[in-house]
């Protein structure tokens, strides 16, 4: 689960990826504004924490354009000032919650936690290929009506595969959005992940070119 950090203050922005890749999710931290603009456009996150005094760029202008270009990734506010017009000014800008400096890390961790299971509510609907469904917000995958167990990466690597239905996949992407930066990832953990999903599956289901990638049709 990817999320990305947007801080300047070096300590603070240091700490926080820390205390997220400790609760396993994977962090992309950058520091300014058109930074995290780009990595808004260019990737998928499951939510983002975005600080409001950035340099280059400020987070409310980064919410608004990344609002304005239809990307709905979940938003935390992180601001220093406790005032109720920046408050509204950023919720009316596209923030889906707000906090201020100094905050409880707990009560971060909740929040955030929090806001992608309401996102995972909202915005996942059920994903169908061929014969094969899943649902996002329920964790299940069926076959033909009949549910099919899975690990939680053979999950994560079919969601992804399913939500690129008719577009190849390559094995660095696959690994990006499984893994932290920071994880050891073995040679062919992708590879026997695809091979335990087409047991599964069945073999046809799941379609690979090599030096290209994996795909599954629509």
């Amino acid at each position: 689960m990817r999320i990305l950090l947007v801080e300047d203050d070096t300590m603070l922005g240091s700490s926080l990826k820390k205390a997220l890749e400790k609760h396993a999710y994977g962090v992309d931290w950058v520091q300014d504004g058109e930074s995290a603009l780009a990595a808004l456009q260019d990737l998928e996150f499951e939510a983002a924490i975005l600080d409001i005094n950035l340099p280059h760029r400020n987070g409310l202008e980064v919410l608004r354009m990344a609002r304005s270009e239809k990307i709905q990734t979940p938003v935390i506010l992180l601001t220093a000032r406790d005032t109720s017009l920046q408050k509204v000014e950023g919720l009316d800008s596209g923030a889906d919650d707000y906090m201020v400096k100094p905050f409880d890390l707990d009560e971060l961790l909740a929040r955030l936690r929090a806001l992608i299971r309401r996102r995972e509510g909202r915005i996942a609907p059920i994903l169908k290929c061929l014969d094969v469904e899943i649902d996002p917000a329920a964790k299940v995958v069926r076959k033909a009506g009949t549910a099919v167990p899975m690990t939680a990466k053979e999950f994560q690597l079919l969601k992804l595969l399913m939500e690129r239905a008719g577009k190849y996949v390559t094995k660095s992407d696959i690994e990006y959005a499984l893994y932290s930066p920071e994880t050891a990832v073995e040679s062919n953990t992708t590879e026997v992940t695809i091979y335990n999903l087409r047991k599964k599956l069945g073999g046809g289901f799941i379609k690979s070119i090599r030096g290209v990638g994996y795909m599954v049709e629509t």
